[in-house]
């Protein structure tokens, strides 16, 4: 736990050198990150910063939420004297556009958002709202709370829920188990991309995988007219969300942002590319 003792924090790689932070997606924890961390010694130069969000896993919920108070949160925890590159996946991708705005204060090079829902429904925000009016459910077992955490963060079949990446996402409560993220966090809304893309300042790289359900290409494309500097890649045969695997290292150890009127080249845009190459993720959520 850290960030005052409010948002947990995992840590790796060098003490200078550009930060890659890793920002999970609604409903996960920082263990979805776990297979990239452990191949990140070594290729990526620098160090990493793997939080889970508030009301997601090891870190406290917060009374309201928004992408705002949630990017101003995961700001808390990072330096203001380094560079900083993020990763974000749906949610996480999300703050990752709110930190590199420079409303917060931390000096974002280069963001890529992976998987993040471009367009929202009256009926999907309502839905989205009604889950978070309500508590979390608590299970008779372990099996199905694990079950059930697994569904909402979109890893069911990809996790078992006896993995014990999936500890921080349940917990005991008296006789029985439950889900520990805060239903609240639901009712985070909709992100208003065309404006987080304008006020932007870095290096932006916005991503999907091809058969990604939520995040279809022709989404992407349309705020690609719009931003005309804004890359896009959603050409890798992936699902939702699109997990990276073995060639993130390499792209990630090589991919050094690029001014604002260029970002549309170089190893910005091979970075989600490779980050998706060889997923192995699927969700029905």
């Amino acid at each position: 736990m850290d960030a005052d003792a409010r948002m947990y924090l995992r840590r790796g790689g060098r003490d200078t050198g550009p930060l890659l932070v890793l920002l999970h997606g609604l409903g996960a924890t920082g263990e979805v990150w776990n297979d990239l961390t452990e191949g990140l010694p070594g290729r990526w130069p620098g160090g990493w910063l793997v939080p889970d969000l508030p009301g997601h896993g090891r870190s406290a919920p917060v009374p309201r939420y928004s992408f705002g108070r949630l990017a101003a949160e995961v700001a808390g925890a990072l330096p203001t004297d380094r560079e900083l590159v993020v990763l974000g996946h749906s949610l996480g991708g999300v703050l990752g556009l709110a930190l590199a705005s420079g409303w917060f204060g931390v000096p974002v090079a280069g963001v890529c958002a992976l998987g993040v829902k471009i367009r929202w429904s009256e009926e999907e925000l309502s839905s989205a709202a009604g889950l978070a009016r309500k508590p979390n459910r608590i299970f008779p077992s372990r099996h199905e709370a694990a079950e059930r955490a697994l569904k909402v963060a979109g890893l069911t079949g990809l996790w078992q829920p006896d993995s014990p990446a999936l500890e921080p996402s349940i917990e005991r409560v008296g006789e029985g188990w439950r889900p520990t993220m805060d239903p609240a966090a639901f009712g985070v809304g909709a992100p208003d991309l065309p404006g987080l893309l304008a006020a932007c300042r870095a290096t932006t790289l916005l991503a999907a995988g091809e058969h990604d359900p939520m995040c279809p290409e022709e989404h992407l494309r349309a705020l690609d007219t719009e931003f005309e500097a804004l890359p896009v890649s959603a050409t890798t045969p992936t699902s939702r969300p699109p997990w990276p695997s073995s060639p993130c290292w390499t792209a990630c150890r090589e991919w050094r942002p690029v001014p604002r009127e260029t970002r549309g080249t170089g190893h910005a845009q091979q970075v989600a590319s490779a980050a998706m190459a060889d997923s192995s993720w699927a969700s029905e959520r």
